[in-house]
């Protein structure tokens, strides 16, 4: 059974002492990605490289990839500007002309930091026919504070908008609600465990669930929103402990539609992000086809965030690593690339 089936089915891992407030002792931060800043770099010397396998005879995509998947995304960026100043071309709009399809998508998304990786996705979710509702739970969800407000500062300078705003006009109703509560980065970031706040939000969320002129989705939104993952997932051992169902299984019983999703998502994100985007990853593989987009998407977006405990997450979830399934599901300089940001298997 999947780490999120046993939590749905009101089956929670005791992961904190309830006995006083947890204060957590970080000495140093652990470092979780696959890619890391490539030992001796030159940023000449890479443009001069990637000048000439651009200019070879057919394209040398070997070396393309291996430039740009063994380079963090900083010196990507300094790779991008000497690109630029020593041939006069962008290096991105260089690649577009010259790669195609999954490889081209990909290698233009390891040329963008990641507040326009961001912006993108964002502008993608919303302005193609239909908005795509999931990812821009995703993105809002995963993100911490300061790179949603990189986000927004740089979707208002590449796209002459407000993300506030676009989303009003996309989305309608609690949904919209949800989303701008996100936007607003002001999420608590406090690895500590406030025992007595968790407490006393189980008793609000049981509450707002049973209220008998209907359920106060607002509450939900409140907390669920604005509480850390430390935080929240004291949370739902409390709820879970003192309720007949969990809090996912409540929320999959009295509401529906994008509000539903929404909320059953960020309740997964701060139980287990990494199985939270370990589980995206195995359904864009599941059963016919492949969603490519979804591929690069949490490859590149984490791979210098927290891609190696994704790894480990989705071979404990799935008793398969994930390099074996994008070994079987893709192929070519494509499945190189995405292999290459796994890291070693």
């Amino acid at each position: 059974m999947s780490l999120f089936k046993k939590f749905f089915s009101n089956i929670v891992r005791d992961r904190d002492s309830e006995d006083d407030n947890v204060k957590v002792v970080v000495k140093q931060k652990p470092y979780h990605g696959t890619v890391t800043p490539y030992p001796n770099f030159n940023a000449s010397s890479d443009a001069s490289v990637l000048k000439s396998a651009i200019e070879s005879h057919g394209v040398d995509e070997d070396v393309i990839i291996a430039v740009l998947v063994k380079r963090s995304n900083e010196q990507r960026q300094k790779i991008k500007a000497v690109y630029e100043a020593s041939t006069g071309k962008r290096l991105d709009q260089t690649l577009k002309s010259v790669l195609r399809s999954d490889l081209e998508d990909v290698s233009l998304a390891l040329l963008m930091t990641p507040p326009q990786f961001d912006a993108y996705l964002m502008r993608k979710a919303t302005k193609r026919l239909g908005t795509n509702e999931d990812l821009l739970v995703e993105v809002l969800a995963t993100r911490t504070n300061q790179e949603i407000r990189d986000l927004k500062r740089v979707y208002q300078e590449e796209y002459k908008q407000d993300l506030e705003e676009v989303i009003r006009d996309e989305t309608n109703g609690e949904f919209t609600d949800a989303l701008l509560a996100m936007l607003q980065a002001d999420k608590d970031e406090d690895i500590d465990i406030n025992l007595e706040l968790a407490k006393k939000d189980a008793k609000t969320l049981f509450e707002a669930g049973e209220h008998p002129e209907g359920i106060n989705v607002s509450t939900y939104i409140k907390i669920l929103t604005k509480r850390s993952g430390p935080q929240l997932s004291k949370t739902f051992q409390l709820y879970a402990s003192h309720n007949d169902v969990s809090l996912p299984k409540a929320l999959l019983l009295k509401l529906k539609g994008d509000i539903e999703d929404c909320l059953i998502d960020i309740v997964k994100c701060a139980w287990n992000k990494s199985a939270f985007f370990a589980e995206k990853l195995h359904k864009a593989m599941k059963g016919y086809g492949t969603c490519e987009d979804t591929l690069i998407r949490i490859l590149v977006s984490r791979s210098e965030v927290d891609l190696k405990k994704i790894v480990e997450e989705y071979r404990a979830m799935y008793d398969i690593s994930l390099q074996e399934d994008i070994h079987n599901d893709t192929k070519g300089h494509y499945q190189r690339v995405l292999l290459g940001l796994c890291g070693p298997h």
